[in-house]
C-alpha cells in the first residue's frame, strides 16, 4: 500500500488483501494486525471484506444517511497511529480521558474519528491544509467533558 496519500483503490484493496489473509491464517504485518482488530470491531463490514469483487467500486453517499465503511476502518488506523505516537501532542492523553468517560474504547476512538473527519472535511471544503489547531481544539473539547 502506498504510504501517506493512498488511492481509493488502493486502501480498499489493503482491508480486502488484509482480511483475506487473516481468514486464511497467513501472517500479517504489524499494520495488518491493527486493521483486523478494526475489521473484527466492525462486524457488520465482514460481508463487504468477504465480497472485493462487489464492493471495490461502491461508492457510498453520506449525504443519503451512507457511511463508507473503509473511510471508517481509515479513520480508526489514523487515529490508532496518532494515539501510538502521541501526534497530535495530547491526543493520548486525550484518548485516556475519552476511554474513562465512555468506559469504552470504540467510542473513545469514534469522539476522535469525528474530529479527525471533521478536520478533513473542512480542508477539503476550503481548499487549504488541515487546520491543525482546530483538530487539537476539537480533541480538547471532547475530553474535557
Amino acid at each position: 500500500m502506498a504510504l501517506f496519500n493512498p488511492s481509493r483503490d488502493q486502501v480498499r484493496q489493503f482491508f480486502f488483501d488484509t482480511w483475506a489473509k487473516f481468514r486464511q491464517q497467513q501472517p500479517l504485518t504489524d499494520l495488518e494486525k491493527i486493521g483486523v482488530q478494526v475489521m473484527q470491531t466492525h462486524p457488520e463490514y465482514h460481508a463487504i471484506l468477504d465480497a472485493p469483487e462487489r464492493y471495490l467500486d461502491q461508492a457510498y453517499f453520506p449525504e443519503m444517511g451512507e457511511t463508507n465503511p473503509f473511510l471508517h476502518m481509515s479513520l480508526h488506523l489514523s487515529i490508532i497511529e496518532q494515539i501510538s505516537i502521541d501526534q497530535p501532542p495530547g491526543i493520548a492523553s486525550a484518548y485516556q480521558a475519552l476511554c474513562v468517560k465512555h468506559a469504552d474504547t470504540m467510542a473513545a476512538q469514534h469522539d476522535l474519528m469525528e474530529c479527525l473527519a471533521e478536520a478533513i472535511w473542512r480542508a477539503q471544503r476550503d481548499r487549504q491544509p488541515m487546520d491543525a489547531e482546530a483538530y487539537i481544539e476539537c480533541i480538547r473539547s471532547r475530553s474535557a467533558g
